[in-house]
């Protein structure tokens, strides 16, 4: 049953053990309240991608508890996980996994569809003309730049009104700019139209958009800094040994 006023994401005590004794995750807890922006971040190995995976019922950990807008996944078959994704998460990946075959409109409405639901179109336009893609749509994705490919699909991540999406590298495969104008959308999104986002990424100017960011090492949060500056980001990779 999904509690009342529940947060976005809340995780306690997970742990990620595999195969011969590697811990991916140490006992972490976290509550990613709705309408912030997270971003988690770390030198390789820390665990913010098992942390991701974990939080969005991709993988299942080892012990603890994950709840997603107050529904616990934890222990879940995966039809049914498979299902609550579908519902309440959204993704945006570093390759914009967008089908070159189908329009942007398609490309964007097909997760819809796949889960035989009809997009909200006051919604779509309201996503498209937000992110400045309200005369594309008719478009393939070939015909569009890189950032307009992600613009894209982050339109896709939210049309089904999720109630939080992951950004696992957004901005990887963007030049600088387009990398600029992305992030500026994620925080937009968030503070005008109360999206959740949560951002793995290992570039501290990206995670400085963001609301929060965790610093990982080792499986475990070792820094959670508010209004994070890239200096300071920077400052604790140097630290954790990350060049």
């Amino acid at each position: 049953m999904k509690a009342a006023g529940a947060p976005a994401i809340a995780l306690e005590g997970v742990s990620k053990a595999y195969p011969g004794g590697v811990r991916a995750l140490d006992d972490v807890s976290l509550t990613v309240e709705r309408g912030t922006f997270l971003a988690v971040m770390g030198p390789s190995g820390s665990g913010k991608s098992t942390l991701m995976h974990c939080a969005a019922g991709l993988d299942s950990p080892t012990s603890g508890s994950v709840r997603i807008d107050g529904h616990e996944i934890t222990g879940l078959k995966e039809s049914r996980r498979t299902r609550l994704r579908r519902e309440r998460v959204g993704f945006v990946f570093q390759a914009y996994n967008l089908i070159p075959s189908l329009s942007v409109e398609d490309n964007i409405t097909l997760p819809l569809r796949l889960a035989g639901r009809a997009a909200d179109r006051d919604w779509l336009r309201t996503l498209v003309d937000r992110v400045g893609l309200g005369d594309r749509l008719s478009h393939r994705p070939a015909e569009l730049s890189g950032g307009q490919q992600q613009r894209a699909a982050l339109v896709r991540a939210l049309v089904a009104k999720p109630a939080v999406v992951f950004a696992d590298e957004p901005t990887g495969a963007l030049d600088l700019r387009s990398a600029h104008e992305v992030l500026d959308l994620l925080r937009d999104l968030v503070a005008d139209l109360h999206q959740t986002v949560v951002m793995v990424t290992h570039d501290p100017a990206a995670a400085a958009r963001a609301h929060q960011a965790l610093v990982m090492a080792d499986g475990r949060v070792v820094e959670a800094v508010k209004a994070p500056t890239a200096a300071e980001l920077a400052g604790h990779l140097v630290a954790l040994g990350e060049d």
